[in-house]
């Protein structure tokens, strides 16, 4: 069968809700995140949108990239950094609903939004030391502006993970809602910015995020390519056949 890949928009007022699916898990590939990214760039140009609600289908929000459908390899993230770059040169504000499982890049598309709304059993997930690879999508510049530098580098450093409450009060989320309402409660508030004047939280938005998409650029350079030289290594390959064999792995350093 061939793979499904979607983004539908539905709109609720002022408020646009953009989501993904990509079965089963939501790894991203650079072709969903362009697909997001033609949607926010239409957004854009629709006077009568004045917030977005980046949503994702089924039990996880995004799992990131995946090493069982591909080669490990031959994951080409220069593509993918392509397309994301586009998220952050979107004009009108994002909430993101989180449920499940976001991991390593599946994070950082999170992050690419202004705010985030979890659940009490979500999981934030910084995997990639844990898989022998250096972070990316940008995460260098919001990873810490959303955390502070300590937090992010003690999640970046040890490949670790917080639920929802844990994101909370370290600011990885803005809002932590039960699960039966997460939708709804990332809506509402796209919906209390939409209810602000659009000229000024478009003025405000800019000012807020001056620089950061160029901040984003030159990150994701630097991670693409660390990431190259990453997964020539012994401790990628390591990495990613314990994760399949769900076992510790034994780095090398080599």
């Amino acid at each position: 069968m061939p793979e499904t890949v979607s983004v539908n928009v539905d709109r609720q007022c002022h408020v646009a809700v953009v989501e993904f699916r990509r079965p089963p898990l939501n790894y991203f590939t650079s072709e969903l995140i362009g697909k997001i990214a033609d949607a926010y760039e239409a957004l854009d140009e629709d006077p009568e949108c004045r917030a977005l609600v980046l949503a994702a289908a089924g039990r996880h929000f995004c799992a990131g990239a995946d090493f069982h459908g591909e080669s490990a390899q031959a994951f080409s993230t220069a593509a993918l950094y392509e397309q994301g770059l586009r998220l952050f040169a979107a004009r009108k504000p994002v909430v993101a609903a989180v449920q499940g499982c976001a991991i390593g890049g599946g994070l950082g598309l999170a992050l690419s939004a202004d705010f985030r709304v979890a659940t009490p059993s979500t999981q934030f997930r910084c995997s990639f030391a844990r898989l022998g690879i250096h972070h990316g999508f940008g995460m260098t510049v919001t990873l810490p502006a959303a955390v502070g530098r300590q937090n992010a580098s003690l999640l970046l450093y040890s490949g670790g993970r917080v639920t929802g409450q844990e994101a909370k009060a370290m600011q990885l989320c803005d809002l932590v809602v039960v699960e039966d309402e997460l939708r709804s409660a990332a809506v509402t508030l796209a919906s209390e910015i939409a209810a602000a004047a659009p000229l000024a939280v478009g003025g405000i938005r800019e000012t807020m995020r001056c620089g950061l998409y160029e901040q984003v650029k030159e990150a994701m350079a630097i991670e693409n390519a660390k990431q190259d030289r990453c997964r020539a290594t012994s401790d990628f390959a390591e990495g990613v056949r314990a994760m399949h064999e769900r076992r510790i792995p034994t780095f090398t350093g080599v």
